[in-house]
């Protein structure tokens, strides 16, 4: 029941609900209203390479014809495994428009998983980025009965004898294709599979023959086929109800199970985003770096919206994000939490040692060989009284010299004057300490902008002293701090997990806007997002256009709109629980409306977490792996907004003290938590429980606590399920030290292959190869 009547829209001209379209007509409405000739870039070691939106419409057309060659029709699954770049985008679109169901597998799944999901959707084609990738899954493909077709977009030059190897096709035959015309594709070309099947499985269900194409031959052949009546032909074969694709996430158990979204789903989500952005600009205007997975409904969906308003898009990756926001300054940046974080620590990290150093420094100025300023206390002229802040710090304005010398105002003579004209009764000082006089600018610069960006508060005006020092800051330090993100950003779009409030308002004080979201894959990403003027650090905003938002009695978020899911492919009960008869959406996350009617995320109700990287974890796996130890009584996973997953473990200490003693360690219960071989012992259990989980969803710490988790003590509820909010309260302590990046990865210091000789007993763990991640 909800905890209210109150039902939470939109704000008025905030966003459009845009309903009925398909996803392939946002590409054809920006061909026609905003044409683009560089409206995908692609990084190459030989610099960006672009594609218009146009040449972009002709391949969509030339892949989906090529794909209705093959022996598929509307309606079947086609799996995407694949690198986030000017590819996939091609795939998603191009397949769409074939009037097929796309499955986008994310590269950092494991193995097992992926040839789950390809089973699981009956897939009958499977585009991959390259050749090692498809190295990694051919063994297991014998446990695929439905996949008739490889498709590969990155091909090396001697793509033919690759093939050849990969294929039982005869030499003879291999030499016609070689000298044949591309157009032309040869039904021979069957994967060899290494029977690795189950003894329990039929040799009947393993695939008769999976051909392997590369990209280019498949849309050589839809390019035979492209004319406009073939197009005309096309396009009104696919309807905005209709399902487009099957996005998988971690179910409660482990297993993966996947969220069904239609076109309109997609689509109207997109538009609903991008309206209630009111400067948003059509065109090349705006400019976009792109490196989150496009696996993900977050990063695909602003791609959708981005193509649609013909927007410059640039594709990146983590490893080099960096570098290309310098080179590309794009004017819009979608993120997670993580990326932010890391810059926030590092700006943090710096004014803190900066702080270090210049309580050393002395008032005698020192000629160091770097950039320096001074700064002098100044009064404002009667003049001035009626003058704005700006047109105030204008007048008042600073020549920064980068030889050490002293900066002097136009209207004071010489230090003295300054002083001395400072001390008149009848002035009033800005409030600049002499400990500011004569400092290095890199060390006292960035110490002051800190401190002064923490006193920012978004949406509250600063005080006229606070504006006029956050403009001087600009000047000197903020617009360094911009550089970062290229100099050009208009809006940094952050989801996948919640941003802390300090952040958002630091990066804020230094006219860095963050605009943050919340939202599922089984809402179409965005239920509600910060934007324009409705936007408030610590909170997600409100919510977007054509979204209702609610309470529950228990502090649920509820959410019904155009955007939900039609529900978990092939899991009726499951999709009952999510979606009530009221056409409610139950998002298991805890909430509350501040009394702006802003959405503030307040905990969790769900098992499942999400990290700062926008990763799902769940818990029941990791945890119930660990509890069927007899050396473990509970365990529970923490890491809810942090950038990995930990864990907290009971132990059972009869046993474990039974376990010690049995090689030859007799310690109390405390000493004996923090011996080397016991910890040893519970990093074994730990690795063991990693195995089958995806590397970002593994343990990468834990401690051990000396503690029975009782009802008495609040740590279990009278059904005696673990508290896991009363845990994270009670251990906050425990847990904020495993995230300290001086710890080691395991609790204490400890080097497990070096205790080899001191605990022969312990066993190590080794996981297979399947049941590990894509090394992508």
């Amino acid at each position: 029941m909800l905890s209210t009547n109150k039902t939470y829209r939109a704000p008025p001209n905030s966003g459009e609900v845009v309903l009925g379209r398909t996803l392939p007509s946002l590409l054809d409405e920006a061909c026609d209203r905003f044409p683009n000739p560089r409206a995908l870039n692609q990084f190459a070691e030989t610099g960006w390479q672009p594609l218009s939106n146009s040449e972009l419409r002709t391949a969509t057309a030339e892949l989906a014809l090529g794909l209705l060659s093959l022996p598929m029709k509307a309606g079947d699954r086609i799996a995407l495994l694949m690198h986030s770049d000017i590819n996939f985008c091609i795939a998603d679109i191009g397949s769409l428009l074939a009037g097929l169901v796309n499955v986008p597998i994310d590269l950092t799944q494991t193995i097992e998983h992926i040839i789950f999901i390809l089973q699981h959707t009956e897939a009958k084609a499977l585009i991959i980025s390259n050749l090692e990738l498809l190295s990694q899954i051919i063994p297991y493909l014998g446990n695929v009965t439905h996949l008739k077709t490889i498709i590969v977009t990155d091909v090396p030059n001697n793509w033919h004898q690759q093939r050849q190897q990969l294929t039982c096709q005869q030499s003879t035959e291999y030499e016609k294709t070689l000298n044949s015309d591309i157009s032309i594709i040869p039904n021979n070309l069957c994967l060899l599979l290494p029977t690795l099947h189950s003894s329990a499985q039929s040799v009947r269900d393993i695939p008769q023959c999976i051909q392997v194409f590369s990209l280019e031959e498949i849309r050589a052949q839809g390019q035979i086929k492209n004319s406009e009546a073939s197009l005309q032909e096309l396009n009104p074969k696919i309807i905005a109800d209709d399902l487009a694709t099957i996005i998988y996430i971690p179910g409660i158990t482990g297993e993966p199970q996947g969220v069904m979204l239609t076109h309109e789903n997609l689509s109207a989500n997109a538009l609903a985003m991008f309206t209630g952005i009111p400067d948003l600009a059509f065109g090349a205007q705006e400019v976009i770096l792109s490196f989150l997975p496009l696996t993900h409904v977050l990063a695909r969906v602003f791609v959708y919206g981005h193509i649609n308003y013909g927007h410059s898009i640039y594709f990146s990756n983590s490893n080099r994000v960096l570098k290309h926001l310098k080179e590309v300054k794009p004017t819009i940046f979608a993120t997670v939490p993580l990326l932010l974080e890391k810059v926030y620590s590092k700006l943090i990290e710096e004014g803190e040692k900066n702080k270090t150093r210049s309580n050393k420094e002395t008032e005698t100025r020192v000629n160091l060989p770097r950039r320096h300023i001074t700064i002098l206390p100044f009064s404002f002229p009667a003049t001035w009284t009626e003058k704005t802040p700006l047109a105030t710090l204008r007048e008042a304005s600073m020549q920064v010299s980068t030889t050490g010398r002293t900066l002097a105002k136009q209207w004071f003579p010489s230090r003295t004057a300054a002083v001395s004209l400072a001390k008149k009764p009848s002035t009033k000082l800005l409030a600049i300490s002499l400990r500011q006089f004569y400092l290095p600018l890199s060390q006292s610069m960035m110490n002051w902008a800190v401190k002064l960006a923490q006193k920012y508060e978004l949406g509250k005006t600063p005080q006229r002293q606070d504006a006029l020092m956050l403009k001087l800051a600009d000047r000197l330090v903020f617009s360094q701090w911009r550089s970062v993100f290229g100099g050009n950003i208009k809006y940094l779009l952050s989801g996948g997990a919640g941003l802390k409030a300090e952040i958002v308002n630091l990066f804020a004080a230094a006219g860095i806007k963050i605009l943050q979201g919340y939202g599922l894959t089984e809402t179409s990403s965005a239920v509600a997002c910060n934007r324009s003027q409705f936007n408030r650090a610590g909170t997600v905003g409100v919510p977007i256009a054509g979204v209702e938002v609610a309470i529950a009695e228990d502090g649920e978020i509820l959410t019904r709109s155009p955007y939900i899911t039609q529900g978990y492919y092939k899991n009726l009960e499951a999709t009952q629980q999510l979606i009530d008869a009221q056409g409610w959406l139950h998002t298991g996350d805890l909430g509350e409306f501040t009394s702006e009617g802003f959405l503030k995320i307040t905990g969790l109700k769900k098992s499942r977490f999400k990290l700062s990287t926008g990763k799902y974890v769940t818990s029941q796996p990791i945890e119930s792996k660990l509890k069927k130890s007899p050396l473990v009584a509970q365990a529970v996973t923490v890491g809810s907004e942090c950038k990995f997953c930990a864990v907290l473990i009971f132990p059972n200490l009869e046993n474990l003290h039974q376990q010690a003693l049995a090689i030859g360690i007799d310690l109390p219960s405390e000493d004996l938590l923090q011996h080397p071989c016991i910890i040893a012992l519970y990093q074994a259990l730990i690795d063991e429980a990693n195995c089958h989980l995806p590397h970002w969803s593994t343990v990468k710490r834990f401690q051990v606590i000396n503690t029975e988790l009782t009802v008495e003590n609040g740590l279990l509820t009278p059904n005696q399920e673990v508290n896991r909010a009363k845990i994270i309260e009670v251990f906050a302590q425990k847990i904020n030290a495993m995230y300290e990046d001086n710890k080691m990865q395991r609790h204490g210091d400890v080097k497990i292959g070096k205790i080899d000789d001191l605990c022969p007993a312990n066993s190590t763990f080794s996981c297979p190869a399947f049941a590990q991640s894509l090394n992508s």
